[in-house]
C-alpha cells in the first residue's frame, strides 16, 4: 500500500458494516407492535438464529466498545438472567411453530458471568420453545479469567459446540496498561477444559491497535495463540472511540499507534498466520482451510452480521437481551440499552423493544452490494441491481467516490464489475462506504478506515 494513499483514507470514519443501514440509523421508539407483527409473519420454515447478549463483566477493560455494566455481585445477574428467560418466552410465543433454530450466539459483556445453573437453565429455556436440528452451533464468548470448572462443565453438557477466547494480546505491558491481565498459562488451562469437556471448535480474538503495541509483540502473540491450536481467529484493529465509551479514556492516547503502524501490526499478524495454514477470510478473520468458514468463502457463500463473518445465512435474527439486535426480513430491531428498562418491560410481559428500521428495497439492495464487498472483495452492481427489479442508474451516488477510489488504483472497475485490489484490501470499508446513503449522517460515530 503506498504511503501517500494510506494517509489519504487513515482517517475517514466509516462503519464496520455489520448492518446497514447500521444500529446509529436506527429510529428511536420503534413501535413494539410492529416487531410482534414481523414475528408473526415468519415463515415457518424460515431457519431461525438466536443472539443472547449478557451485558455483565467482573471488571471493565479500558478498550471495550460493547454495551456491559461491571458488577461483582450475581444477585444483579441472575435476575437478569430471569428476565431473559421471560423474553425467549415472550418471543417464541409469538413466532409460528416449528421453525428450525440453526445457530446460536451467546455475546457479552461476558457470557461465562452466568452462573453454570444459570446457563444451563437458559439453555433448557431455549430447547423448550425452540427446535434444534442435530447440527446446531451453539456458541459462546468466553473471557477464560471467568471460566470456572463448574462452568466449562455447563458449557459442554449444554451443547455448546464452539467457543470464542478473548486473548487480545499476551503483551504483559500491553495487558496491564488495558486493564486486562490474562497471562498465556491461565488461557491454555481453560482450552484444554474445554477441550476435555467436548467443546473442540475454538476461536482466538485478538487485537492491534492498542497502546504500546509494536509489530513484533503482535507476532509473538501469535505465535503463542497457535499453541493453542483454534480453528479461527477474529483480529480486530482497536476502534478507540472515547466519545463514546468514556472508559477509554483510561487509554494514553499518546501511546496508541499511527495508522502505518497499524498496518504494520495487521500485517505481522497475517503473515504469521498465513504461514501456518490460515486462509484469510474477509476483513479481519482467518480460519484453517477445512473449517466450514474458509470453505463458505471459498463458495462465495460467506455472511456477514453482528458477530462479523460468519456462515450463518438464517433470514432471521432474533436479538435476546438487553440492547441485543435482531435481523428481520422486514427489518432490524433493538431492545432497550439500559438493563433496569430491558427487564422492567420483560417482567411487564412486553416485547423490551426500543429502536429499529422498516428497510426499504434501496436499503435491502445496497445491504447486499455492501455484504458482497466486504466478504468478496468484489461485487457486480449489474446482476445485484437486476436481481432487485433496478438499473446501473441506481449508483449513480456512488460513482464519484468510486471513480475517485479508481484513480487511487484502490479499486478496478469493469462496467458493472468493481473489484478491491488486494493490496488495499484493508480499505475495504471505505469501499463498501460508497453505497451508503446514510453515511453523512453519522460519521462522528464510527472508527477510522484503518
Amino acid at each position: 500500500m503506498k504511503p501517500e494513499i494510506l494517509a489519504k483514507y487513515q482517517d475517514a470514519r466509516v462503519p464496520r458494516y455489520t448492518s446497514y443501514p447500521t444500529a446509529p440509523h436506527f429510529v428511536p421508539d420503534f413501535p413494539a407492535e410492529t416487531y410482534a407483527a414481523w414475528l408473526a409473519d415468519t415463515d415457518p420454515a424460515a431457519p431461525l438464529s438466536l443472539y443472547l447478549h449478557i451485558p455483565f463483566c467482573a471488571e471493565m477493560c479500558w478498550y471495550c466498545g460493547c454495551h456491559t455494566k461491571i458488577t461483582r455481585r450475581y444477585e444483579p445477574i441472575a435476575a437478569y438472567a430471569r428476565s431473559l428467560r421471560q423474553e425467549i418466552d415472550l418471543v417464541a410465543g409469538r413466532l409460528p411453530h416449528g421453525n428450525p433454530v440453526t445457530h446460536v450466539h451467546f455475546g457479552g459483556g461476558t457470557p461465562t458471568a452466568l452462573s453454570a445453573d444459570d446457563f444451563s437453565r437458559t439453555m433448557e429455556g431455549l430447547r423448550a420453545r425452540f427446535r434444534f436440528a442435530a447440527d446446531t452451533e451453539v456458541a459462546v464468548e468466553i473471557d477464560p479469567r471467568t471460566a470456572d470448572p463448574e462452568r466449562i462443565a455447563a458449557l459442554g453438557t449444554g451443547g455448546v459446540t464452539r467457543a470464542s477466547l478473548g486473548i487480545q494480546t499476551f503483551d504483559e505491558h500491553v495487558q496491564a496498561t488495558i486493564n486486562r491481565v490474562q497471562p498465556y498459562g491461565l488461557t491454555r488451562d481453560v482450552v484444554e477444559a474445554l477441550r476435555t469437556a467436548g467443546v473442540s471448535a475454538l476461536n482466538a480474538d485478538l487485537l492491534y491497535g492498542l497502546p504500546y503495541q509494536t509489530a513484533r509483540s503482535c507476532a509473538e502473540t501469535v505465535d503463542q495463540v497457535l499453541t493453542l491450536e483454534p480453528s479461527r481467529l477474529a483480529v480486530f484493529g482497536y476502534a478507540h472511540v472515547p466519545w463514546m465509551k468514556t472508559h477509554q479514556r483510561m487509554i494514553p492516547e499518546n501511546a496508541l499507534p499511527g495508522p502505518a503502524e497499524r498496518v504494520a501490526q495487521f500485517e505481522a499478524i497475517s503473515d504469521r498466520l498465513r504461514q501456518n495454514g490460515y486462509v484469510a477470510v474477509g476483513l479481519d478473520h482467518f480460519a484453517r482451510e477445512d473449517d466450514p468458514m474458509a470453505v463458505a468463502l471459498a463458495e462465495r457463500r460467506l455472511k456477514r452480521n453482528f458477530q462479523g463473518y460468519t456462515t450463518d445465512d438464517a433470514p432471521v435474527l432474533l436479538g435476546l437481551g438487553a440492547s441485543a439486535i435482531g435481523a428481520l426480513p422486514q427489518g432490524y430491531v433493538q431492545n432497550a440499552p439500559d438493563i433496569n428498562g430491558y427487564k422492567r418491560s420483560v417482567d411487564a410481559g412486553d416485547l423490551p423493544t426500543r429502536r429499529g428500521r422498516t428497510l426499504t428495497e434501496d436499503d435491502r439492495l445496497r445491504r447486499a452490494v455492501i455484504e458482497r464487498v466486504m466478504c468478496d472483495y468484489r461485487v457486480d452492481l449489474a446482476a445485484m441491481a437486476l436481481s432487485h427489479g433496478t438499473g446501473l442508474s441506481t449508483f449513480a451516488d456512488a460513482l464519484p467516490a468510486l471513480g475517485v477510489l479508481e484513480a487511487d488504483g484502490v479499486i478496478t472497475r469493469d462496467g458493472g464489475h468493481v473489484t478491491v485490489v488486494e493490496a488495499y484490501r484493508p480499505l475495504v470499508r471505505s469501499v463498501a462506504a460508497c453505497f451508503d446513503r446514510y453515511l453523512d449522517q453519522g460519521a462522528r460515530r464510527h472508527s477510522m478506515a484503518v
